[in-house]
């Protein structure tokens, strides 16, 4: 039968979120029911609010999340009641041409759950990245679950449904940062300390964190940055030449999205080196470049996307590391907060206050 928790819908855009009664159906054929633990304030929720993403409300949000399968629908297999799982967005489908080519982390035919959860008069709801997961239960397609060890702490394992994966894998993944490399990182917020953290994880000899908050660039210290550049006082793209020999950084992350932040990753790179674009901008901005610049300085301009990440692969590596104590989870949570507190965490974020606050159910 179908059950009744709590959520948190974003009713209309710029509308304050509200605590609602969420309807969750029984799983169906190739789907889960997952009782929610802990769940991360994401600045993607902040976006669905704000109708950055799309006008399909009310949502349902929330997605960085772990918890415990609860019950599967027939056909699911890799998981089973009482599983430790964290959700992902990318449940990859096996049989498109990425996946067929063994690139499944390019899957272009990834799923959600076929049924809707509800209001209880009916309204159906978009849950945010296909989980919505500011509740108490959600409903997601099976491929969605991913299990994990149980030993680790559920508001530090759900980050790597979004934001931490997302800056890990765009050093590790996308950007290739390896043995004694030089990367810079440009933006300090959440993904941008975890695409340090991932940097100091692959071994790179140098990591230069830039940004306009000194509070930022402090974390961005703790987290395994060796150097930090205050943008608002300092240009980065000389400040970042001049702590690597005059040549420019090997890697460089631009964890902004922003057209001005991407133009000084482009020239703070070495020749024939990487910018990584994990930053996310908004549908309206450009980027101008002169064509013979791109081609003269070689290298690589890329993008990543949820940090190139297969979750089957990355997510359990990744608990182990934290589990071994090489790769600390829970340093990106500021703090624990209520369902209904999330209001208040998106003026927290807003103002650069936290790295994440996390609901815990």
């Amino acid at each position: 039968m179908a059950q009744e928790v709590r959520g948190v819908i974003a009713p209309g855009k710029d509308e304050p979120v509200r605590i609602e009664t969420v309807v969750v159906p029984d799983p169906g054929p190739g789907e889960a029911v997952v009782r929610v633990q802990a769940c991360g304030v994401c600045h993607t929720d902040l976006h669905y609010k704000q109708g950055g993403i799309n006008d399909d409300f009310p949502f349902l949000l929330g997605h960085e999340a772990a918890g415990v399968v609860e019950s599967v629908g027939d056909d699911v297999t890799d998981v089973a009641p009482g599983d430790f799982v964290i959700l992902n967005w990318r449940a990859v489908c096996g049989n498109c041409r990425a996946c067929l080519r063994g690139r499944p982390w390019y899957c272009f035919d990834t799923h959600n759950a076929r049924q809707k959860m509800t209001l209880t008069d009916g309204t159906e709801l978009s849950p945010a990245l296909g989980i919505g997961a500011f509740a108490e239960k959600t409903l997601v397609a099976a491929g969605q679950c991913t299990k994990v060890d149980p030993a680790v702490a559920p508001e530090a394992a759900g980050l790597l449904g979004c934001g931490v994966m997302a800056g890990i894998g765009a050093a590790i993944n996308t950007g290739n940062v390896g043995r004694g490399d030089s990367v810079a990182v440009i933006g300090c917020g959440g993904v941008g300390d975890a695409a340090i953290a991932g940097s100091r994880l692959a071994g790179a000899a140098k990591i230069i964190a830039v940004d306009i908050d000194d509070r930022k660039l402090e974390t961005a210290r703790s987290m395994g940055a060796t150097h930090t550049v205050n943008s608002r006082t300092a240009d980065p793209v000389e400040a970042i030449r001049d702590l690597t020999g005059g040549f420019g950084a090997d890697v460089v992350i631009e964890a902004v999205g922003r057209p001005e932040t991407y133009r000084q990753a482009f020239y703070a790179r070495d020749l024939a080196g990487t910018v990584v674009l994990v930053g996310v901008p908004t549908p309206d901005m450009k980027i101008e470049l002169p064509l013979l610049d791109v081609f003269g300085r070689g290298g690589s301009l890329k993008s990543s996307w949820y940090g190139d990440c297969l979750p089957s692969r990355d997510f359990p590596m990744l608990i182990d590391l934290h589990l071994q104590g090489r790769l600390d989870l829970g340093a990106f949570v500021t703090e624990t907060i209520a369902l209904d507190e999330v209001e208040k965490a998106f003026e927290r974020m807003h103002r650069g206050d936290v790295l994440r606050s996390v609901v815990v159910l």
